[in-house]
């Protein structure tokens, strides 16, 4: 089966920056990971194709070699000529990009060289908290799995009392040189899997990887103000590196709940405020609450639903900003229900009076029936 194009796999275009890259192949990656998706052939094959896709394009010199010759750009295996030309026309062909073909495979000056050391994954934990806790800030504990360099062979993968000896294949340089053709190229040792060592006697506990699957609690400070999909950064707090690698990065996203009361849209809160058909036409005062405590809103004789009551400084303060948002109470008028006998008497009342004079009582009901009168011509 034909691979696909990596920049198609983690669905960014072929102009996309390294950050979006990584970007997209985070989200890709926690979605089809193995320990997410235990037995599922297919997520396991997407995690394999996009890890692969990100090793690419994450690197210049693959990345500048794959999008001039496509997977052949970056395959050991793909030989690049075929025999049309001969020696002698080839040559100047492997002249002038046999360093180019080097540094794409392996030999990369100033590079890590074969030893194999890998910086650890970086994780993410989705928090979720409650608006109230978003808007002043707390510490929450999480417990996450991860995996920690392994504590009976310190990382080295080799029994305790052994270490791990240099690569009889590779010599410890972690590649070995293969030729295709006129080329003359290095791919990964196929014996260390590039770490330059092999281990004879691997430690029981880790099983020869060096590092283990643990869970641990770490306490997260959430700043005050932050809002959904925020991210926290805590360094280091991510997968364990290999062969002395330094760890990856633990990213805590958060989520908000859905509140009871309250709706927010950035620094600013949003709030329905029902009120009795009397409260609406005669007015008064009425308390409503605050993430602060109550607050006291006057709405005056004659108000409509829909109208907005503003509350300046009601809202939130943003974790990157020094103005606090607002409050806005939009008005419900509710319509009263299980009427009595008595109250349906006087409303009927109130409606035969209102009707005396409908055009001064009921503005808006009269604008409308007219324009509907004036619709169907009569």
């Amino acid at each position: 089966m034909a691979k696909r194009d990596f920049y198609a796999v983690l669905g960014v275009n072929r102009d996309a920056a390294e950050d979006e890259i990584k970007k997209a192949y985070r989200r890709l990656a926690m979605k089809h990971h193995p320990d997410r998706n235990t037995g599922d052939k297919d997520s396991e094959e997407k995690f394999k194709e996009c890890k692969e896709a990100y090793e690419v394009l994450t690197d210049a010199r693959k990345r500048a070699a794959y999008d001039q010759f496509g997977h052949a750009g970056i395959d050991p295996a793909a030989g690049f000529g075929a025999g049309a030309r001969g020696a002698e026309g080839f040559g100047g062909f492997a002249d002038a990009f046999g360093d180019i073909f080097g540094e794409i495979f392996g030999q990369q000056r100033g590079g890590r060289g074969g030893n194999g050391v890998y910086r650890g994954a970086d994780l993410r934990y989705n928090l979720e908290l409650s608006l109230e806790d978003a808007a002043r800030g707390t510490e929450a504990k999480i417990r996450i799995p991860t995996l920690e360099q392994c504590a009976t062979c310190h990382g080295s993968g080799a029994k305790p009392g052994t270490t791990p000896k240099q690569c009889p294949t590779c010599h410890g340089r972690g590649e070995v040189r293969v030729s295709q053709g006129f080329f003359s190229l290095q791919q990964t040792c196929p014996q260390c899997h590039g770490r330059g060592k092999v281990i004879a006697d691997p430690c029981t506990t880790c099983e020869g990887a060096g590092r283990v699957r643990k869970h641990k609690t770490l306490s997260v400070k959430i700043p005050a103000g932050v809002d959904q999909d925020d991210r926290i950064r805590l360094a280091g707090e991510g997968e364990a590196g290999v062969n002395g690698g330094p760890p990856g990065d633990l990213y805590v996203v958060v989520s908000l709940k859905a509140h009871a009361v309250f709706q927010r849209d950035g620094a600013d809160l949003h709030c329905e405020l029902p009120i009795s058909f009397a409260t609406a036409a005669l007015g008064g005062d009425i308390d409503i609450p605050t993430l602060d405590g109550h607050a006291k809103v006057k709405v005056a004789p004659e108000t409509q639903t829909g109208q907005v009551f503003r509350l300046r400084n009601k809202g939130i303060r943003p974790v990157r900003g020094s103005v606090t948002g607002d409050l806005y109470c939009h008005v419900s008028i509710e319509t009263p229900v299980k009427l009595t006998a008595r109250q349906k008497e006087l409303l009927r009342e109130f409606d035969a009076i209102t009707q005396e004079d409908p055009e001064a009582h009921s503005p808006r009901a009269k604008n409308f029936f007219d324009k509907v009168k004036e619709f169907f011509g009569s």
